[in-house]
């Protein structure tokens, strides 16, 4: 079976290739710094099994699994962590595999027979823990089969159509499968809603504008859309227009 190993010690992982070597079942076809080079390499090798760290800058592990968990085909993936026990408990009760550094030879071949592949829902759950959990840095969507990434900073809006959400961002759009509830609860305190179907960048927010039909919609800066706000959210958005105006 192809193995990835992600971390950003070399050191790190130039022990891990070492003990995933000592086995005949096992051989290791690449490795990564980071998150982001954790997808295009799983792109270009198609690993069965990832080993990865969490903690990598740019994006870390636990955003790396969650885009990998769209492919239609994802890898085994095996966290490798030095989290305290608190974080641990998070791990085990959503049944995610993980070895604790250092690693051991005997943990590294129990963790590797057993790998699976983890879901949407799972890294939900953990990025709710407040030891390991923080909101993703990108979006991403399938493109013709590959992992499409958009900074969440350059992001307008979501604004849900039918069973999608579209995404709107400085250099277009794309669409995905993601709730816009679940959205709003990862993002919250980046993005307001402002009405059931959309969600604008507080960064982006710029002012309101009342239709001759007694609509109101909200203008946001670097697109011609507006999108209509219900009345239901009317006052959280003048209270967060007026907040950004001081």
């Amino acid at each position: 079976m192809n193995i990835l190993i992600a971390d950003d010690e070399p050191l790190a992982r130039s022990r891990l290739k070492r003990l995933v070597d000592e086995s005949e079942t096992y051989h290791v076809v690449g490795e990564a710094n980071d998150g982001k080079e954790v997808l295009i390499l799983c792109g270009k090798l198609n690993p069965d099994i990832v080993l990865m760290d969490i903690r990598m800058p740019d994006m870390d592990g636990l955003e790396a699994a969650y885009h990998l968990s769209n492919l239609e085909n994802p890898p085994a993936i095996i966290f490798t962590t030095a989290f305290g026990e608190h974080a641990l408990a998070a791990f085990n009760s959503n049944a995610v595999d993980y070895l604790l550094k250092p690693i051991r030879k005997d943990r590294l071949e129990e963790a590797l027979k057993k790998a699976r592949k983890v879901n949407r829902a799972q890294l939900l759950e953990l990025g709710k823990n407040e030891e390991t959990g923080h909101s993703r840095s990108h979006i991403s969507a399938q493109i013709s089969g590959n992992i499409h990434l958009v900074p969440v900073e350059e992001i307008y809006f979501f604004h849900a159509e039918q069973k999608y959400v579209m995404v709107r961002h400085k250099h277009g759009e794309v669409i995905i499968d993601e709730p816009l509830k679940s959205l709003e609860e990862e993002f919250g305190d980046r993005f307001i809603r402002v009405h059931r179907n959309a969600l604008v960048s507080k960064n982006y927010l710029d002012s309101l504008e009342k239709l001759s039909s007694g609509q109101w919609m909200v203008r946001i800066r670097g697109v011609a859309e507006k999108l209509e706000v219900s009345r239901r959210h009317m006052t959280q958005v003048r209270k967060q227009l007026k907040q950004l105006k001081k």
